[in-house]
């Protein structure tokens, strides 16, 4: 071969002249090597719509293998698909479909979709993750992982999401979700940074601050407004002198607690606040056994700490279907850099730190009051 003649072929194999070559490729014939078929299914090869080995009727095809630079279109696919921006299936999608941005499936999608953005599809059966968003016009049965956000109308499986799961009726499995889950009836459990809404739920629903629903027998979170649970409004006081109003409501199980109060002993560090957990325990028309999981901070909004962790066991007894009387022992962890805060209680189980600045301490304490049951 002729210097010339090789310096030409290099040239023609460089990136720019290669993609050129690939294109006029795609834009022929159905007879080229890449639209061969086995029966009706196709090898799919492409640059964007309708840049590709099927044209314009892509569209229309059946696909047993999608490859595109940029996006691809078809009818069906039943494999794998791959597209540096988006994959655009107008009906039924079965198998694995990845794109750098987004998968759009017009019908049902079964299989895997991995989206670094946006999954979409009428319903799915399978796994679908997404960098923001996973969204379904009609049922999951699997998992969907996004995000941001996952939303469907009837969920078999799971939600996962970085901020909010939405399922428009029934969820069968577990939503999770950094801020928020939504849903009906749920067979399963919630978890939420913040808040949880449905309206039956059998299994367990958590929230940072808030849960809300119709029936609800294990909800953990600071507030439950369970339509068919309790609320009450309880006056306590505990070995401190600290005295606190709070807000009790939950399940037929667990509950939450949320207080203000004030303490009678102390000159500065008066102004009190609870945080807390509970459940019931052996409940008969009389009696049952309360046991709580609290913090309570004192505060004279200037200066100095007070915390208080306690395990509170509180027997108690109903008077009528209105009144409880409750008491019993604390078992605290103390944590303070106050004189005041160390001054509240003497004896300990065991001490850290300096009594003259950061001070920390197990000790044994009590609690009880009266609430008004609602």
């Amino acid at each position: 071969m002729r210097t010339t003649d090789y310096n030409k072929t290099l040239k023609f194999l460089k990136p720019g002249y290669l993609a050129i070559a690939l294109t006029g490729l795609f834009l022929s014939s159905d007879t080229n090597a890449f639209a061969q078929s086995s029966g009706s299914e196709k090898i799919h090869i492409g640059l964007v719509y309708p840049l590709s080995s099927n044209g314009t009727h892509a569209p229309l095809d059946t696909n047993k293998l999608s490859f595109h630079l940029l996006a691809g279109v078809s009818s069906v696919e039943k494999g794998f698909s791959f597209a540096g921006l988006s994959n655009i299936v107008r009906n039924e999608a079965t198998g694995t479909q990845i794109a750098m941005f987004s998968n759009h499936i017009g019908k049902k999608a079964t299989g895997l979709q991995f989206a670094g953005f946006l999954n979409t599809s009428g319903e799915n059966q399978g796994a679908a993750f997404a960098g923001f968003a996973n969204v379904s016009r009609g049922n999951v049965k699997g998992v969907q992982f996004a995000g941001f956000l996952n939303k469907a109308n009837t969920v078999k499986g799971s939600q996962l999401a970085g901020f909010l799961n939405i399922a428009q009726k029934n969820v069968s499995a577990s939503q999770l979700a950094g801020f928020m889950n939504t849903a009906s009836d749920v067979k399963g459990s919630q978890f939420a940074g913040f808040i949880n809404i449905a309206k039956k739920v059998k299994g367990i629903q958590a929230a940072g601050f808030i849960n809300i629903a119709d029936s609800s027998d294990y909800p953990i979170g600071i507030i439950n407004l369970v339509k068919k649970g309790k609320k009450t409004i309880s006056l306590t006081m505990d070995e401190t002198q600290t005295g606190m109003l709070s807000f009790r409501s939950g399940g037929k199980v667990t509950y939450g607690i949320l207080g203000i109060g004030y303490n009678l002993k102390n000159k500065k560090e008066v102004y009190a606040m609870e945080a807390g957990i509970g459940a019931h325990w052996f409940q008969t028309t009389a009696f049952r056994l309360n046991t709580e999981l609290s913090a309570t901070v004192l505060e004279s909004f200037k200066s100095g700490e007070y915390f208080k962790s306690a395990l509170r066991i509180l027997p108690a007894l109903k008077l009528g279907n209105h009144l409880e009387l409750f008491g019993g022992p604390s078992f605290n962890f103390l944590s303070t850099n106050t004189t005041e805060g160390r001054n509240l209680h003497k004896k300990f189980i065991h001490t850290w730190g300096d009594r003259s600045a950061d001070f920390q301490a197990l000790y044994i304490g009590y609690s009880g009051g009266i609430q008004f049951i609602f």
